[in-house]
Parts: structure tokens; C-alpha cells; sequence
């Protein structure tokens, strides 16, 4: 019998456990405790892969995984104090819970991420948003996943860098409440409440509610959200299980400068933004029930119809110093995710269709703003729309996905995704289309298509190592701003998908039946990369944009969990990166002194670093545990953030920072615990993001927190 049949047995079990709601509350209870102690991660249980429970052992990729347990001893303020612990991932705090990401990408706003809860986009193609993780119910999730590199064959579109999933957690079997309320440094306080119960003999219901208000720490940076979401579990009948999801969350958040580089080392809480200005109200709904039909021990249907709606008001704080406007986006989805499994004696096989429909509408309103020296105080309306238009996107997306056990050593795997877009987009606005700097493209429909294949292979070196490669395709389609809001750019709406190939190679296992360990080799190639160039003379020198730039992106992740002694445990992830363009033109505009006027000509950045592209990541933990006095925690954070380049041209450079964070947690019992968390125990003072506009010699830096203490009870009953 192979090594992988031996997983099988253990893993199959947890199939089962996820189609049955009330096995599942004990599975991942027991899953988060094992991950804890570090006994052999091989046999942690991932959804993200398959969309299916599956062992890590059976995967040909890297993924990252915070349990349950982990969420609570974190008790995350952000999304970024659970995810960075994740070997190669780097999120940033941009004040409130937003955020930009790096997943073997730069840290950009780039559409290169895609964002699920229980596998299912929290968001269409098209509307990509840097901040979507704030969408999600982050610290009352069951467990957090990260897929790193392309999964376009399973998902689809954006999902270039990586895929982060968001688990919610099962229905209780029996009744079960619990209150969860934090106080902290600038106002912060939150109330996490979370209960449920049987209903009759056949159903469960779960509710999580999330309240938060900070006043942040820089100057009129409130932040405020409310999430509820709710999960109930039922036995159908025999053999029919489903899992109805819904989720809804408001955001209400002030806008946050970047300082230069006096008031970043000597004013770091001001902010150049009050009032309203740089704004921004999120209200996000989503709702799927999914339904699990086994008709019989060896095949698996599941159908998934889904609807969204989201929308945001927003004052982009980015455009507020050259074109301040208001912007409304309004869109709703409906979507349906079919599914087939069949297991074979040494292999199974997975086909599918993803469908869904996203009408949507944008409004944009040029708006006028005052200011008390370098401080934006208010805004007012003017009632000149700029932009107004409709579209309807659908797609159609089939896929097939199988794996096959060769001999006693070898698991392969391989996948094709085809992915169909139509975009039908109608310009609202009846004013002439003169203003150069707001074009407006004519109502018009585009179509898309891509095809993204996989390959994969696990090979077993010897019980508890293995060795896995993997080859990925992946894509990005453009998004509906892109597209349709071009501003001063010409031909957007000729812009095509952009392409990624990735080849990674990896080892994992446990050393001494005590340490866990992965070590990921990946070499990323990006194409079609979106670039803005100058149109010669005689094409009218006007701004246009083409799919021409290409990027390379390789490097190496690290991560190890080991046990020291019976108290002690250590954890470590290291990522070293290398980003580079290969072939990236630019427009570049700069003050010539001869006509004292701004000159634009075009650039090439091939060979240089990419810009916001870290060197190197890290983050390392030591827990104690002590056995004199039961129940207690505690635990030494250090963070690290290496340098990157803060432009194309690589003139200027943010050396980077390393961050200290102490948490503690006593459980008095089962039903009652405290904890507190000290954030940047040394006071290090840090930008979570650096930049500057291209050749510019000055820097635009965003503080992160300074020393902040934080603390909370939980009460169960």
C-alpha cells in the first residue's frame, strides 16, 4: 500500500466531516490543537486546493494555514497580525483595516489576489479591491488559508499571487455563547459575540457578530465596522447535506495621508486629511447555500448558487491634490458553482462550471476642496458628473481537475480551466466628450477568453518527506475602472488579460517527529502587464496604454514549527525575493527648467527592481507554555519587513524596519480567559508603505502604529 493511501485513510474521514456540519465543529477544533503542538502538518486538512478537504500532503503547491486556535492567541486588530506569520506574505496596515498586499508580488493595489470565504470570490472579476480583506469577518473565521502563486485553473481570473480563503465556522451541536469584548491604545474597542444552537434534530445555526470603532492613532483617522454573519447547517436527508452562508458588513473609514519626510520623523500623527475628506463607506452582502448530494461512497455533486451585493462611496485620497471627485459604485452578482467528484482506487476526478452574472453602475463627481495651509478640511459638491456608466459582465467558466497514484511514491495532478467574459458597457453621460483629462469611451461590449492549465506532482522521499513541483498558469482580466474610466489614457478598452506562468519546487515534512519544515523554490513570469506610453508625433503624442510590459518574480519561502522541551515553541517563516522588469515603459513626467513647463517622455525599467517589491520577509515566534501554571501564554513576535526600491527608476529606497510584538493569554478555566496584546514593544518608528511618483526625490511615507497596548476578555456559556 503507497504511502499515499496511507493518508487517504485519514483524510477521506474528513471529507465527510465537512459535508457534515456537526462532525465538523470537533474537526476543526481538533485540527487547530495539532497544528499547535506541531505534530505532522502533512496531515493538516486544506480546502483551498480542491475546493475539497484535502490532506497538505497530497497537494503540489505551497499553502499557509492559521487555524482557529492561532486566530484566538492573535487575536487579530488586522488581517496583517495573522497573515504575516505566513512564509512569503506581507500585508500592510494602511490605517482602519485597509490594506495592500504582497504575495510573491510586489505590495501594490494590483488586481493579482483573490479574496474567498468557503471558496466562493467574495467579489466578481472586474472589481478587484486592494482593501477586500476588510470585507471578511477575519478574527471569527475557522481557520485562514493562503495559496501561494497562480490558481487561475481552479479559480479563474486575478488569482496570480495568491489565494487567501477565509473559513467560517461550523454550527455548534449544542448551545453555545460566547463574549469576546477588547479595549485599546486610541480609542480602539471591539465586541466580538458569537452563538448558536441545534435547531430540531437535523439543523444548526451559528451567528457572529463583529463591532468595531477605533479613533486611530494619527490625526481624524476613525474607523468604525459592524459584521454579522450567520451559518446554518443541515442534514437534508441521506446522503444530502447543505451549508447556507450569509455575510454582511459596513465600513465607515476617514481617509489617511502620507507624510513627507519631516512630519514623518518628527509630526507622525498628523494628518493632512480631515473632515471627510478621503472617505470611504463600504456596505458588502453575500449569500450562498451549498448544496452536497453523495450518492454514493465513491462520488460527490455539489451546487452552489450565490448572490452579492457591495457597494461603496468613496473620496479616492489619492486624487484629492489633482482631481478630487466622489466616486459611487453599485454592483450585485448572481452566480452559481456546479461541481462533480468521482473517486477511482488510486486517483479521483473533478469537473465543474463556474457561472455569474454582475450588473453594475458608476457615478463620478468632480467636487472642489478647501484647505488651511497643507490640511484638505472639507470638500464641496459641484454637480458635474465626469463619468456615469452601466455594465453588465457574465461569465462562464468550465474546469477539470484530476489526480493520479503512481506506484507506491508518486500522487500527480493535473488541471484546465477555461474562462469566458462578456462585458456589455453603456455610457450614461449626454455631455460632449471633450475633456482630455476624463475620457470617456463609447458604449461598446468586449469579450474575453483564457485558458489556464496545472501540472503537479508529490513524490514521497521517505515517510514524513516529500517533495512536490508544480507548473501553474494564471491570468488577470481587466477590471471595469480600468476599462471604462481611463482618465487621460487612450485604447483601455483594448487591453487584454495579463498572463503569469509559474514553476515552483518544494520539500516538506517532519524532522525527528518534531519539526515541521517547507522549503518552496518559484520562478514567476509575468506578460501582458499593463504599461502607459507616449504615442509618437505623428500619432499625436497622446497618452496610451497596451499590454506590453513583462516582470520576473523568483524567490525562496522558508517556514518551520518546532516544539522546545515541554514548554517552549518555536516559530519561523523567511521569504528572499527577487522582482525585476524585463520589459516596462513608462510615462515620465518631469520640470524642465529651459521652457519651465512639464515634459512627459517615455521610459524603459527593464532590468531594474520592481518598485515595493521587499527583498527579503520574515517573522519569528516563541511561546511559553509553562506547565507550573495552567492555561497561560505567552508569546514573542518578531517582525520583519527587508528593503525595497520606491519607484521604477530605483533612486530612492526604504531600508526596511523590524517590529516587536508581545502577546499573553490565561485561561482561568474553560468558559473564562483574558488576554492582552503590546504592539511595537520597542517603539520602532516605521512606514507600512513608502513611494514616490516616478524620478521624484521626495518620499511619501505611511506610519505605522506606534507602541499601543491592548487587552480583552472571554466569557463562554
Amino acid at each position: 500500500m503507497s504511502g499515499f493511501r496511507k493518508k487517504e485513510i485519514a483524510v477521506r474521514p474528513a471529507v465527510v466531516l465537512l459535508l457534515n456540519p456537526f462532525a465538523l465543529t470537533v474537526s476543526v477544533a481538533a485540527q487547530a490543537e495539532t497544528v499547535h503542538h506541531a505534530d505532522n502538518a502533512l496531515e493538516q486538512v486544506i480546502v483551498t486546493a480542491t475546493r475539497e478537504a484535502k490532506a497538505r500532503s497530497e497537494l503540489a503547491e505551497s499553502v499557509g494555514v492559521i487555524s482557529e486556535k492561532e486566530l484566538a492567541h492573535i487575536a487579530p486588530a488586522h488581517p496583517a497580525d495573522a497573515l504575516n506569520r505566513v512564509a512569503g506574505v506581507h500585508v500592510n496596515n494602511l490605517g482602519g483595516e485597509g490594506h495592500m498586499t504582497s504575495i510573491r508580488q510586489p505590495i501594490s493595489t494590483a488586481g493579482v489576489y483573490l479574496f474567498l470565504e468557503d471558496g466562493i470570490p467574495t467579489r466578481p472579476t472586474g472589481f478587484f479591491n486592494h482593501n477586500g480583506l476588510y470585507e471578511i469577518n477575519v478574527p471569527q473565521s475557522a481557520q485562514l488559508e493562503v495559496t501561494k502563486g497562480p490558481a487561475s485553473a481552479l479559480y479563474g481570473s486575478d488569482a496570480i499571487g495568491g489565494v487567501i480563503n477565509a473559513v467560517t465556522r461550523a454550527a455548534p451541536e449544542s448551545a453555545e455563547v460566547s463574549l469576546n469584548g477588547e479595549v485599546g491604545a486610541d480609542g480602539w474597542q471591539r465586541a466580538l459575540i458569537s452563538g448558536g444552537n441545534r435547531i430540531g434534530s437535523d439543523s444548526a445555526l451559528r451567528v457572529d457578530i463583529n463591532s468595531t470603532t477605533s479613533e486611530g492613532f494619527r490625526e481624524a483617522s476613525e474607523y468604525t465596522r459592524t459584521s454579522v454573519s450567520g451559518r446554518l447547517d443541515s442534514n437534508l436527508a441521506e446522503g444530502l447535506q447543505s451549508k447556507t452562508v450569509l455575510s454582511y458588513s459596513t465600513i465607515d473609514q476617514s481617509g489617511v495621508s502620507g507624510l513627507e519626510e519631516e512630519d514623518y520623523r518628527n509630526n507622525v500623527e498628523k494628518n493632512q486629511f480631515h473632515g471627510d475628506i478621503g472617505f470611504r463607506e463600504v456596505e458588502a452582502l453575500r449569500l450562498s447555500s451549498e448544496l452536497a448530494y453523495t450518492p454514493s461512497d465513491r462520488s460527490l455533486i455539489t451546487a452552489t448558487p450565490f448572490v452579492r451585493h457591495n457597494s461603496m462611496v468613496m473620496m479616492p485620497s489619492w486624487m484629492v491634490t489633482y482631481d478630487p471627485n466622489i466616486r459611487d459604485t453599485e454592483f450585485s452578482s448572481y452566480g452559481l458553482l456546479l461541481k462533480y467528484r468521482r473517486d477511482y482506487d488510486r486517483g479521483e476526478v473533478i469537473v465543474g462550471v463556474d457561472a455569474d452574472y454582475t450588473p453594475s453602475e458608476y457615478a463620478e463627481e468632480r467636487i472642489t476642496v478647501s484647505q488651511q495651509g497643507d490640511i484638505y478640511t472639507d470638500y464641496q459638491r459641484t454637480g458635474v458628473l465626469t463619468y456615469r456608466f452601466d455594465s453588465e459582465q457574465t461569465s462562464v467558466s468550465p474546469y477539470i481537475h484530476g489526480e493520479l497514484e503512481v506506484g507506491d511514491a508518486w500522487r500527480l495532478s493535473a488541471g484546465l480551466r477555461y474562462d469566458l467574459f462578456k462585458v456589455d458597457y453603456e455610457d450614461r453621460l449626454d455631455t460632449p466628450n471633450t475633456d482630455a483629462s476624463h475620457y470617456r469611451p463609447e458604449s461598446q461590449s468586449r469579450d474575453y477568453d483564457n485558458l489556464s492549465p496545472k501540472l503537479g506532482a508529490v513524490y514521497q522521499i521517505a515517510v514524513n518527506h516529500q517533495l512536490y513541483l508544480s507548473y501553474r498558469h494564471a491570468f488577470r482580466a481587466p477590471t471595469v475602472g480600468t476599462l471604462f474610466r481611463p482618465g487621460s489614457t487612450q485604447d483601455t478598452t483594448e487591453l487584454d488579460p495579463v498572463t503569469s506562468v509559474s514553476q515552483e519546487i518544494g520539500l516538506r515534512g517532519l524532522l525527528a517527529e518534531r519539526v515541521n519544515y517547507e522549503l518552496a523554490v518559484y520562478d514567476m513570469t509575468t506578460e501582458n502587464d499593463i504599461v502607459s506610453y507616449i504615442a509618437p508625433i505623428e500619432e499625436g503624442s497622446d497618452r496610451k496604454t497596451t499590454n506590453a510590459g513583462e516582470t520576473s518574480h523568483k524567490g525562496v519561502e522558508l517556514s518551520l514549527q518546532a516544539p522546545i522541551g515541554e514548554e517552549w515553541q518555536l516559530g519561523l517563516s523567511w521569504a528572499a525575493m527577487r522582482q525585476q522588469y524585463r520589459d516596462f515603459s513608462y510615462v515620465f513626467s518631469r520640470f524642465d527648467r529651459s521652457c519651465r513647463c512639464m515634459v512627459s517622455e517615455n521610459l524603459n525599467f527593464a532590468g531594474n527592481d520592481i518598485s515595493g517589491a521587499p527583498e527579503t520577509l520574515g517573522n519569528v515566534t516563541l511561546a511559553y507554555t509553562p506547565v507550573w501554571l495552567a492555561g497561560l501564554r505567552m508569546e514573542l513576535e518578531w517582525s520583519h519587513m527587508g528593503s525595497y526600491f520606491t519607484d521604477e527608476t530605483n533612486s530612492q529606497q526604504y531600508d526596511g524596519h523590524e517590529l516587536v510584538n508581545l502577546r499573553a493569554t490565561h485561561e482561568f478555566s474553560d468558559d473564562v480567559s483574558v488576554y492582552a496584546r503590546l504592539s511595537n514593544v520597542t517603539d520602532e518608528r516605521y512606514s507600512t508603505y513608502t513611494s514616490n511618483q516616478v524620478g521624484d526625490e521626495d518620499l511619501s511615507y505611511r506610519p505605522g502604529l506606534p507602541r499601543s497596548l491592548f487587552a480583552g476578555v472571554r466569557y463562554r456559556f
